[in-house]
């Protein structure tokens, strides 16, 4: 095939611009190549830095957590010695706020003041009982100030069962970071024990001051009693006027009856001297109830033991002395309200506070409240042939052995004489 110049010309100015196409359809690919590479490195760049950040947001959040974790366990190991301190207090503890509400109480301070485990705190201030332990945590809060060293003597509630209770209570403010006060905090410790401890020493030395000072009295008055005693059987009834006789019989009769309470009143004088022993309570009672047991019998009564009984050291002949008292006058007492004799001995151990505390109840007229702590008191009887000196000999007993003897209602209706020794630790 012949081609022309022009044919020539046309066919270079295609394969120019063929080429020129190509060469720019090459550089295209190149660029959009390169863009697409640009765009993918950025792209991988750009999840790198996510990936980054994303690790360390992780990261910052578990340590977060890991610190709030520690601080919950710090703060409940914190709490949970808070509880375990008031809950190990040996004294009580009552936290109260500004309205007086209380919000704290721990263990030892419902024992103390003998309130049940399951009574609500909102409940509390509606006792009447511990009306004196409140008005002084009411007077803190008061006047902001703290009180130190304050007695306080709870009332005894003879329906439940509570003596009075002596307290020594502290009560100081409680403040915030600023020194506002927002409440206050209460410490009291029964001193019951100290106050009977003080009681039976004040009593030793009563007893034994009466006893130095009537002790010789006595004796003198008992010889001339013995004189006229003496003078009064010198007389021949049958010799005398039938007229003369009765004054005779009076005469004999009132000097055995004032010589026997000479007796019983120098048995009560005399000094205590105690042979101590191992004494076993149970074989005490024992043989005190054996005593009257056939009186009670015979009237259609029992006498029952019942219990756990220790064994203590003691006086062996006092202490059975001192409990065949205590049963003779239940069963006297029952004698004379005409009822038929119940008398009950019970017994139970407090190993925490190594006592032993017996009780004698009966279901005779009982003691009056208001004569419970005279009926100890030497010459006083409610009898009409009494001395006065039965409960008064069985108290002296009762504390010259360290212990002690109260008078109460028993549930039967009639007396409660509840005697605590001290047992051994």
């Amino acid at each position: 095939m012949n081609l022309t110049p022009a044919g020539y010309s046309l066919l270079l100015l295609t394969a120019i611009v063929g080429a020129m196409a190509a060469v720019v359809t090459f550089a295209l690919l190149r660029f959009l190549a390169a863009a697409r590479d640009t765009r993918r490195t950025m792209r991988s760049e750009g999840s790198m830095e996510a990936t980054v950040l994303s690790a360390a947001l992780q990261e910052a959040v578990e340590r977060l957590k890991a610190q709030e974790r520690a601080t919950a366990a710090r703060a409940e190991a914190s709490e949970r010695l808070s509880g375990e301190i008031i809950s190990s207090l040996t004294s009580g503890l009552l936290v109260a706020g500004l309205d007086g509400a209380i919000r704290i109480l721990n263990p030892s301070g419902r024992r103390i003041l003998a309130l049940p485990d399951a009574l609500p705190l909102d409940q509390f201030r509606r006792s009447e009982r511990e009306r004196p332990l409140l008005e002084i945590v009411d007077e803190c809060l008061q006047h902001h100030t703290a009180i130190v060293r304050r007695a306080v003597v709870l009332p005894e509630n003879l329906d439940a069962g509570q003596n009075a209770t002596y307290l020594g209570v502290g009560v100081s403010p409680l403040t915030d970071e600023k020194g506002q006060p927002h409440g206050a905090i209460c410490l009291f410790t029964d001193l019951t024990a100290v106050k009977e401890l003080e009681e039976q020493l004040r009593l030793k030395d009563s007893l034994a001051t009466v006893g130095e000072l009537t002790a010789g009295i006595a004796h003198e008055f008992r010889n001339g009693l013995a004189t006229i005693q003496g003078y009064s059987k010198l007389f021949d009834l049958q010799a005398l006027p039938p007229a003369y006789r009765p004054y005779v019989e009076g005469i004999r009769a009132e000097t055995e009856s004032l010589s026997q309470v000479v007796t019983n009143f120098l048995n009560f004088a005399r000094p205590a001297q105690l042979t101590l022993t191992d004494v076993d309570l149970r074989a005490i009672c024992e043989r005190a109830a054996d005593e009257i047991r056939p009186d009670a019998r015979a009237r259609g009564g029992e006498v029952e033991i019942r219990g756990e009984y220790a064994v203590i050291e003691g006086d062996e002949v006092l202490l059975r002395q001192a409990f065949s008292n205590l049963l003779r006058n239940a069963l006297e007492a029952c004698v004379i309200a005409s009822v038929t004799p119940q008398i009950v001995i019970t017994s139970e151990l407090d190993p925490a506070a190594n006592t032993s505390r017996i009780t004698v109840n009966d279901n005779g007229p009982g003691i009056p409240a208001a004569q419970r702590e005279r009926v100890f008191q030497p010459f006083f009887t409610s009898k009409r042939s009494g001395t006065g000196l039965g409960l008064a000999l069985v108290q002296k007993i009762i504390v010259f052995h360290n212990g002690r003897i109260v008078a109460a209602g028993a549930p039967e209706g009639g007396a409660s004489l509840q005697i605590t020794l001290p047992t051994r630790a």
